[in-house]
């Protein structure tokens, strides 16, 4: 009879983000909120995702913008990056100021979306670890 290994046990997926904090010209946040169905189904985010093999986290940025919403962006400067460990899965965020290039938004991975001001952030219920982003956000420009 073998012993279970407690690493096994509590090993948890890795993924590693890419992710948006997309600006446009009114100083206003793109969100978008997460299909009904899936992980952390309805909640808001900053909108990115998993970094595929043979990709910089900048082009994954742009790649998974253009595939959620149907934008171009700019990928500036990084804001924070994030490693959180949710019940199921750990993921590395790594996030980017970026600037709204071209293109109407659309929902086309996702629910919904908004633009809104850095304060209003505050009235929509995120994942945990993108309430890190809005904590360094507010830390940047205050």
């Amino acid at each position: 009879m073998t012993t279970p290994d407690p690493e096994k046990k509590t090993s948890r997926p890795h993924k590693i983000i890419g992710v948006g904090v997309i600006w446009n010209q009114e100083k206003q946040i793109l969100i978008d909120r997460r299909l009904p169905t899936g992980s952390m189904a309805n909640l808001w985010e900053f909108p990115g995702g998993k970094m595929e093999e043979g990709e910089t986290i900048q082009d994954c940025i742009v790649r998974e913008i253009r595939e959620e919403l149907g934008i171009k962006i700019a990928v500036r400067e990084h804001l924070i990056t994030i490693d959180h460990t949710y019940s199921h899965l750990r993921v590395t965020l790594s996030v980017y100021h970026c600037d709204y290039l071209d293109g109407t938004p659309q929902a086309i991975e996702c629910a919904e979306f908004r633009w809104v001001n850095l304060d209003d952030l505050e009235h929509f219920e995120f994942p945990a670890a993108n309430r890190q982003i809005i904590t360094a956000l507010k830390h940047l420009l205050n």
